[in-house]
């Protein structure tokens, strides 16, 4: 007896369309004007994504942030700063919620204030990992979207993530690669973002450092040097926003103090006592100026007693 399963199969479709629809989970076809320009464009892109809230705003910039998963504590500071600082300059910021550079990347395009997209190597209604779970929450919160070429309900599998990562080069209009081994997920991203024509960043590390091999590759191969975040700007041609300095506050009364300890910090992590020993202060003075410039929004505390400086 022969049975009709085509039939089947297409009403059990038509019902898991009507199920999608009556959640916060959305199917956008390619044919369609909900599907991002950006992708429509290229090829082997999804005939239809998934996703929660929103995409991309077509109309507005966007970059990528990836990196390591098992990432630095330098690794992790470089990608927050960076997507705070992307996002308070309106570019939106694409990432896939892994944990490690991409999940720092999120955060600080959270608190940049414009909308981030995390795209997915399973179904939009899966937190994976689960460390993510906090970004998870929040990038629909903040008007940004989960987005998915996979069905919901669909559990990650090996080869989805890297097939994912055309999809993130793809929304984004550049790629930044963080931290990255010589053999990494990154690296993969960063070379289908090549094949699409997008501009490809890497930020240079210790030459001794294994996580940032593949970004001293990628530089070497010709990837642009992301030395600062005000130099992505550039490919929009955006302009920095002026914040007030160190330098000025001090001009309005702040004692020179604060700008010796300021002034001993950098990008890397430095430690209560190599500050001390920089500035010949004692213990509770330099603790004290330290807790006014933390205050000041112009330091960190990354762990105990060690600082950095953030702009």
């Amino acid at each position: 007896m022969t049975r009709n399963t085509g039939h089947k199969t297409e009403k059990r479709k038509v019902f898991y369309m009507e199920e999608i629809q009556q959640t916060r989970i959305r199917c956008a076809r390619k044919d369609s004007s909900v599907y991002p320009a950006r992708l429509k464009e290229l090829p082997g892109m999804p005939k239809q994504l998934y996703y929660i809230e929103s995409f991309p705003d077509d109309a507005k910039p966007t970059a990528a942030i990836v990196g390591a998963r098992l990432c630095s504590p330098y690794g992790r500071i470089q990608a927050f700063n960076y997507g705070k600082f992307l996002s308070e300059h309106g570019v939106q910021v694409i990432s896939g919620m892994a944990a490690g550079i991409d999940a720092e990347g999120h955060k600080g395009a959270l608190e940049g204030g414009t909308p981030t997209f995390a795209v997915l190597g399973n179904g939009v209604d899966i937190c994976y990992p689960s460390s993510s779970r906090g970004i998870y929450r929040r990038i629909p919160e903040k008007n940004g979207g989960i987005i998915s070429e996979y069905e919901p309900g669909t559990k990650g599998r090996a080869y989805y993530f890297p097939a994912r990562n055309r999809i993130i080069s793809g929304l984004a209009d550049l790629v930044l690669v963080v931290e990255a081994k010589e053999k990494s997920g990154s690296l993969i991203t960063a070379a289908c973002a090549l094949e699409q024509g997008k501009m490809v960043y890497a930020i240079p590390g210790a030459v001794n450092d294994a996580l940032s091999r593949g970004c001293h590759k990628l530089i070497y191969d010709g990837a642009g040097i992301a030395y600062s975040p005000e130099i992505l700007l550039d490919e929009w041609g955006l302009s920095v926003k002026k914040k007030t300095n160190l330098s000025e506050k001090s001009k309005l009364g702040l004692a020179t103090d604060l700008d010796l300890v300021y002034s001993c910090l950098d990008l890397r992590p430095k430690n209560l006592d190599h500050i001390i020993r920089k500035t010949g202060f004692s213990p509770g003075k330099t603790a004290g100026i330290l807790g006014q410039l933390i205050l000041m929004g112009l330091v960190k505390e990354t762990g105990r007693q060690y600082y950095i400086r953030l702009e």
